[in-house]
């Protein structure tokens, strides 16, 4: 396959690297590659692996989102408690080196914030004016769309729902803070608590399944569909932490559509999203309020493919 005009577009997340390439706007190749565990050089080296494994020949443009505090212009990842990293990575520039292209053919963004474009320009909050886009995964993050543009803030530091406080003095979050949401909704602050309850004495299938091997979202949903106690248990935690903020984000700044997604959401499917609209509309200011919250319809490539939208 020729490269040429193939854009390529990588989402990085915590436990996996996802790239596609788009040509006359279609995926014509993707590949999927876990995350590594050691390192920023590690991460671009994985990631310029993943666009090789695509087969697509020489690269116009890369676009890659990923999780944190991103520096847009310096191409830099300045804080990520999510990747085991260390501070100020030049992502874009490692990646371009391996890659084997110009570092300004190389666009960083906040993941979150590329998975909300797709989500809006191509996905569940197409056409709409204004919407939150969430997604739960190993970390919990935000987008926000209004008045049809994505809002990023002076420091990029819109849509960090991950770290609004539900509930104070809580849970330690990754990033050191308490009672943050990511802390009682992200898929590794579940593991590390279905971990220490085990440790406890707690029994669940959760350990059972995952081993020592990380506990994927795909083992939540095997152990909810088990009836495992403590899953549940964790999970709806979860849903009435995301209730609590989602209901103060609709109540800050007047939204009608959330979008929720994610690997976490994703797997655990229609009965993990019910439980969060119920668990929003018991919290609303106005309990009548039309508020939807939606599941996204663009699934593993939305981040992917968000980023190729750094390009349009």
């Amino acid at each position: 396959m020729s490269g040429a005009g193939v854009v390529v577009g990588v989402d990085l997340g915590g436990t996996k690297i996802q790239a596609v390439a788009i040509a006359a706007g279609d995926v014509v190749a993707d590949a999927k590659l876990p995350t590594p565990t050691r390192g920023g050089a590690a991460i671009a080296s994985a990631i310029a692996d993943a666009v090789g494994a695509m087969g697509i020949g020489e690269v116009d443009r890369i676009g890659i989102g990923a999780p944190g505090v991103i520096d847009r212009a310096a191409g830099t990842i300045v804080k990520a408690p999510n990747l085991a990293i260390e501070s100020s990575v030049p992502l874009a520039r490692l990646v371009a080196q391996h890659v084997g292209i110009d570092a300004e053919r190389v666009a960083l963004d906040n993941d979150v914030n590329v998975a909300t474009m797709a989500e809006h320009r191509r996905g569940a909050a197409a056409g709409a004016e204004d919407a939150l886009c969430v997604f739960v995964g190993t970390g919990v993050g935000g987008g926000l769309v209004l008045g049809g543009e994505l809002r990023r803030g002076a420091r990029g530091l819109t849509g960090e729902i991950g770290h609004v406080v539900v509930r104070d003095g809580g849970r330690r979050c990754g990033c050191g803070g308490l009672g943050h949401l990511e802390s009682y909704a992200g898929r590794r602050a579940l593991e590390d608590e279905a971990r220490r309850r085990h440790a406890d004495g707690a029994p669940t299938k959760l350990v059972e399944l995952a081993g020592d091997e990380r506990m994927k979202s795909s083992v939540f949903a095997k152990a909810v569909a088990a009836g495992d106690e403590l899953a549940i248990e964790l999970l709806d935690e979860a849903a009435e932490a995301l209730g609590a903020a989602l209901a103060s984000a609709v109540a800050l700044v007047d939204l009608d559509l959330i979008v929720l997604g994610g690997g976490l959401a994703d797997k655990l499917g229609e009965p993990f999203r019910a439980a969060v609209d119920d668990a929003v509309r018991r919290r609303l200011f106005v309990p009548d309020l039309p508020v939807r919250v939606v599941a996204a319809t663009l699934g593993d490539h939305a981040g992917a493919i968000g980023a190729t939208l750094l390009w349009a």
